[in-house]
């Protein structure tokens, strides 16, 4: 089997993210998943750890706020052997997705708004923003996977834009102080004229109308808002004011997936790697042992099952640590972050699913957290962009086509 070795920066910052997940996370996962909406004052713990390591510099990168926009590499360094941010934030949220993707989500300052504010802010509103918990606001009603049929609204007055829309779907929307809003400067104009904006949370002009009961990741908050005559800031913008200027706009938010996409993809490793270590835990204990010297072919049914299931991890991180690596070097990778987040999230499904059968009646109950998994698993091969969405970059990318060309 394929493996690579953790760089050894990195290894401190993992061996403490992985204590987390396994003492922290696993004894309250049933806990937050029956009390939904409950905030988990535990991850306040889990937060401040993250702080310590990220002023320390021992951890750059650890978490969503680490993740940044594809790096221009140091001209005195090894050429093409940079592990930076990016790497740093996809294996720290590798392990404690192991232990809980909705707490893993629930982190405060973690939020995918904090990862997009990294992508596309400012020096000044990084200063400006540092420290405080972003969600991230781009679905509406009627505009799904297509982000750039967005028709919030947002008309300069004086020195402050107007928002008007509807958002759902905000992972961390009631529990963050800031939310990056995507809206559209003129909706003639298509994809080129939205921007997104960084709202105050306690913003009259942003109300929240619900909160969303779910299959899954139920310890983490997902909201609805109505924006109303909602007054930002021009300073808020992020990236440049003029409707025609790629900087910011579209292309510019777009560039966000880039970084939270390989995110994501780690979050379904990290679950898919539990549930893998629990079956075999399980079915171990029942006399069901993998020979990773024999063919699979030749050994049981179940034993063979979890060899293709480790294989299909294997290429999905595999994936996942390129996308985020292709980052950190300066190099585009739009299209290996849709490879990752494509493969990552079936591969979970998949395993989640499989696991659950595979460990019978155990694996349908509550005893274990199989069934629960299986439940968080689906939502990572649908957010920040489906299946669908994610195979249809590749193949834009592979062919050459723009997104007119191939819809």
């Amino acid at each position: 089997m394929i493996d690579l070795e953790i760089p050894r920066k990195f290894r401190p910052l993992l061996t403490q993210a992985r204590g987390m997940a396994e003492e922290v996370f696993w004894p309250i996962s049933r806990k937050y998943d029956l009390a939904e909406h409950t905030y988990p004052a535990e991850l306040d713990v889990m937060a401040a750890l993250i702080d310590g390591l990220g002023r320390s510099g021992s951890a750059r990168g650890a978490g969503a706020t680490g993740s940044a926009k594809a790096e221009t590499p140091n001209p005195s360094a090894t050429p093409g052997v940079r592990n930076g941010a990016n790497l740093s934030s996809v294996l720290s949220i590798l392990e404690t997705a192991r232990g809980d993707v909705g707490l893993t989500l629930s982190i405060p300052r973690q939020g995918l708004g904090n990862a997009a504010i990294a992508a596309v802010a400012n020096d000044e509103q990084k200063r400006r923003y540092a420290g405080r918990w972003a969600a991230m606001a781009i679905t509406e009603p009627d505009t799904g996977s297509d982000s750039g049929a967005i028709r919030t609204t947002a008309v300069r007055d004086g020195d402050h834009y107007v928002l008007n829309g509807e958002k759902i779907f905000v992972t961390a929307g009631e529990r963050a102080e800031l939310v990056v809003v995507w809206a559209t400067l003129d909706r003639s104009l298509g994809k080129q004229a939205i921007k997104s904006f960084v709202v105050e949370r306690s913003n009259p002009g942003l109300r929240l109308v619900r909160l969303e009961h779910k299959l899954g990741i139920r310890s983490s908050d997902t909201a609805a808002f109505v924006l109303e005559d909602c007054r930002v800031p021009a300073e808020d913008l992020l990236g440049d004011a003029e409707v025609r200027s790629a900087a910011g706009g579209f292309a510019g938010a777009m560039q966000t997936f880039d970084n939270t996409r390989p995110l994501v993809a780690a979050m379904a490793l990290g679950l898919t790697r539990a549930c893998l270590d629990t079956t075999r835990e399980l079915l171990a204990a029942e006399g069901v042992e993998i020979d990773w010297d024999r063919p699979a072919h030749t050994q049981s049914a179940p034993a063979a099952q979890l060899i293709q299931m480790e294989a299909d991890y294997a290429a999905a991180r595999l994936l996942t640590l390129r996308a985020a690596y292709l980052a950190d070097n300066g190099t585009p990778n739009s299209m290996e972050a849709s490879m990752a987040k494509a493969k990552a999230g079936r591969t979970c499904v998949e395993v989640a699913l499989a696991c659950v059968e595979l460990c019978g009646a155990t694996g349908y109950g509550e005893r274990e957290l199989l069934e629960k998994w299986a439940r968080d698993a689906k939502i990572l091969d649908i957010f920040e962009g489906t299946q669908q969405i994610q195979l249809l970059v590749v193949a834009r990318r592979l062919l050459g086509l723009s997104s007119s060309q191939l819809k």
